[in-house]
């Protein structure tokens, strides 16, 4: 039998003065709903990326990374922050007055504040944290001791107190009981576990915080995570990791009468459908095997965890991995979440970070910058405009192009061959001349509704109704950096906008040595426009060496330009 609590009338009391009336919103309010996932970010980058980027793209949210305190493991591993050591706000992320302060600043920039909310669990190791706590796994002063806790034999039916393999096809109780990977398990079904679960969560909401990403829900009842939410005050944004597995005894579908589901199937059906055939998308939704409905979905091309595993596509897949997010940005299913995180190369390590603390997100020098890219920008204007229309006017001339229009209000074409494509498509759109949202220039649309397109390889055309104008002017921008290299090695350019690659490596704008030792290239690029962008050097083996610092930056006036620079 547990042991009860002492204090436990003031333990109701403060459970009572917890419980309100509000309950999680059945889907983001307003009328931007595209989420940034700038997973792994300090509250100092976030806060800028708020105003700078993200309000002024059209993001409607921004999810942010656990903001409790965690156990510290100096900054070695990113998992840390998934083992909460307390539910004060001092993490590697910054402390509470910095995560005020960002809220404040995403707020201002019209973007909602969702936080990655751990609380099924405690730690599993360890005894020191960011902000400084002592503690052990079952204690945790002035929070949780060892009766808030599962354990076997009265919760858990594994006398080792863990979930194994074979509880996920028959054993709701060992999945939602047992330890996850050995993290302590919160008792949720326990009032006072309850209160303290959710006293931390309005703590966030007075913050300013419009909603949360409830990690690991799958191992959490929905009744004690519906308890959770009845004492939230407001109406926050819930949304749920539940992750889908054929015949499992816990699914996503027994979790979305309290808020919403993170689809995971999405991902893993792109990855598939990108690797292979894209004209099998025509169908894609909730009718495919383990997807929920439209409604009740958050997508996503990757996140934390499937860019770590091999079923969904990442950073990593370059130039298809930014296309499948085009294809989400366009499709008309779930709530999209565009991801963000860091380089890496072992599949545990961490951001960068200064004594374990997260240094500011610098794009092109450790970071991930996708949500920047101008043609996702373009596309979460694209998805805006058309939110809630139908897909019409599909069609495909191989398995490699598509093209589709949402309602009358936009159309895309989306080629993934590693060759442009030329052809002549129905819109559905008002006869005109459009600006492509991903920057590949104007699109003219004749009086019966058809456009003749070329779309560039692992490319995309997009054009919406509120578009029909004039394409802004380019100018050429002839770079020059004086850079000594050995034979057989290279100077190239990638930078932030399409013509200078998107950042990727491997389709950088190469260099002419003929005023060696300076290299030189001319770009076209959009006017009055800012970018950053870095030179990089390559091998004959194809190894790619980065300029260091920070990102150079330049904005393009109205008429040519030329920049000089020495590598650095």
């Amino acid at each position: 039998m547990k042991r009860l609590k002492a204090g436990i009338a003031a333990l109701f009391t403060m459970a009572a003065l917890l419980v309100s009336t509000g309950a999680a919103q059945a889907a983001p309010p307003g009328d931007r709903d595209v989420i940034a996932n700038l997973w792994s970010w300090n509250w100092n980058s976030v806060a800028r990326e708020c105003a700078d980027h993200l309000g002024p793209a059209g993001y409607g949210g921004v999810q942010v990374s656990p903001p409790q305190d965690s156990l510290t493991r100096g900054g070695a591993v990113w998992w840390d922050v998934y083992q909460p050591a307390g539910y004060t706000l001092t993490s590697k992320f910054g402390n509470e007055s910095q995560f005020a302060a960002m809220v404040r600043a995403c707020h201002d920039a019209g973007v909602k504040v969702y936080a990655d909310a751990v609380v099924n669990h405690m730690t599993g190791q360890g005894s020191t944290s960011y902000g400084g706590a002592s503690f052990t796994k079952y204690t945790y002063p002035g929070l949780y001791s060892a009766g808030d806790f599962h354990y076997y034999a009265e919760d858990c039916g594994n006398s080792d107190n863990l979930i194994h393999g074979g509880d996920y096809a028959g054993s709701a109780r060992n999945v939602q009981n047992c330890e996850l990977v050995g993290l302590s398990d919160l008792e949720t079904e326990e009032p006072y576990v309850r209160g303290a679960i959710a006293g931390y969560l309005n703590r966030l909401i007075a913050l300013g915080v419009d909603g949360f990403r409830v990690d690991a829900a799958k191992h959490t009842s929905p009744a004690d995570l519906g308890d959770v939410y009845g004492r939230l005050n407001g109406s926050p944004y819930i949304y749920q990791e539940v992750i889908y597995g054929p015949g499992e005894a816990v699914q996503p579908g027994q979790y979305t009468g309290i808020g919403d589901v993170l689809e995971f199937q999405y991902g893993r059906y792109l990855r598939e459908k990108f690797h292979g055939n894209i004209a099998d998308l025509r169908t894609f939704g909730e009718t495919w095997s383990g997807m929920q409905p439209s409604g009740r979905s958050v997508t996503f091309v990757a996140n934390h965890d499937t860019e770590r595993g091999s079923g969904a596509l990442s950073y990593k897949d370059g130039p298809v991995y930014r296309l499948a997010t085009i294809f989400q940005l366009a499709w008309n299913y779930g709530t999209p979440q565009v991801y963000d995180g860091f380089t890496w190369s072992d599949r545990e390590a961490g951001p960068p970070h200064t004594n374990g603390f997260v240094r500011d997100a610098v794009c092109g020098a450790g970071w991930e910058c996708l949500h920047r890219d101008p043609a996702i920008t373009g596309m979460v204007r694209f998805h805006n405009a058309v939110r809630g229309a139908p897909v019409a006017n599909w069609s495909s001339p191989n398995s490699d192009v598509i093209a589709f229009s949402r309602g009358a209000g936009g159309w895309i074409a989306i080629n993934n061959g590693t060759g442009s494509y030329t052809g002549t498509f129905p819109t559905g759109l008002p006869a005109g001349t459009y600006a492509d949202l991903t920057g590949s220039g104007a699109v003219t649309v004749n009086g019966g509704g058809q456009a003749t397109v070329t779309v560039p390889a692992r490319g995309a055309v997009a054009i919406v109704t509120g578009g029909t104008t004039t394409p802004p002017a380019q100018v050429p921008v002839t770079f020059g950096v004086h850079a000594t290299t050995t034979w057989g090695t290279n100077v190239h350019l990638v930078g932030s906008t399409g013509a200078l690659k998107n950042w990727n490596p491997a389709e950088a704008v190469p260099l002419s040595p003929a005023s060696y030792p300076v290299w030189r290239a001319t770009v076209t690029l959009p006017a009055n426009t800012s970018f950053e962008y870095k030179f990089i050097k390559k091998d004959g083996s194809g190894n790619v060496t980065w300029e260091s610092g920070a990102n150079r930056a330049y904005t393009t006036g109205s008429s040519a330009a030329t920049i000089d620079a020495t590598w650095k």
